[in-house]
């Protein structure tokens, strides 16, 4: 069996992560950084854990996890050495069809949280699903040294590009046309030599073109 791979938007999604301790601190960094909703369940925190919660970025539940808690939850996180209490947490969520990741426990996850090379708004993501997150992590380093930033310029550019031209253009073959002909274009060059100036000039002479 494959997985299906999936970007998700958690801005103020609700994610559960059960645990206090540097697994769980990674989880929640993660989490945090794509703008989600977390609640930690735990008996203790690890320092830059409880800072977080002292701050309120963080929500703290300190009581053992109970089955109420899942209200809301879209993704649950479980990061404890207790594998009788991993196993209830990913039964219980799974009936009540919330999706969870039990770290390093690839049959009692519904999702793996894959290997991501981020440049802006492209991000490639690398899985292994759960059989070698380390052979992941290395595939992600080499794919960091063959595309640099300017690869995420050049995406932004198409996106700002995208609502001029559905502005300009109604129809969509000659759309596409006009997509095809920037990214066949010198303009990925042009940024990665560091000529913004004549990126700009290219992008006004195909939009001029475009217009004629």
């Amino acid at each position: 069996m494959t997985h299906y791979p999936i970007y998700l938007n958690l801005v103020n999604r609700l994610c559960l992560v059960i645990g206090g301790g540097k697994v769980a601190e990674r989880k929640i960094q993660t989490l945090l950084e794509y703008g989600a909703r977390v609640t930690v369940v735990s008996p203790e925190l690890q320092p830059s854990i409880r800072q977080w919660f002292e701050e309120g970025k963080i929500s703290y539940i300190q009581e053992p996890f109970r089955p109420d808690m899942l209200e809301g939850v879209l993704l649950v996180f479980i990061a404890t050495n207790q594998p009788d209490v991993n196993h209830y947490i990913t039964e219980t969520c799974r009936s009540r069809g919330v999706l969870v990741n039990t770290v390093d426990d690839p049959p009692n996850c519904d999702f793996y949280v894959p290997a991501l090379v981020k440049r802006q708004s492209l991000s490639l993501a690398i899985s292994t699903e759960g059989k070698s997150p380390l052979f992941a992590a290395r595939l992600r380093r080499k794919l960091e040294q063959l595309i640099p930033p300017e690869y995420g310029e050049f995406v932004e550019i198409m996106g700002d590009l995208r609502q001029q031209v559905k502005a300009l253009e109604p129809d969509i073959h000659k759309r596409r046309q006009f997509y095809e002909e920037i990214m066949d274009s010198d303009i990925l060059d042009l940024l990665l030599e560091g000529k913004r100036d004549q990126v700009e000039e290219r992008i006004e002479e195909c939009i001029s073109c475009l217009q004629e």
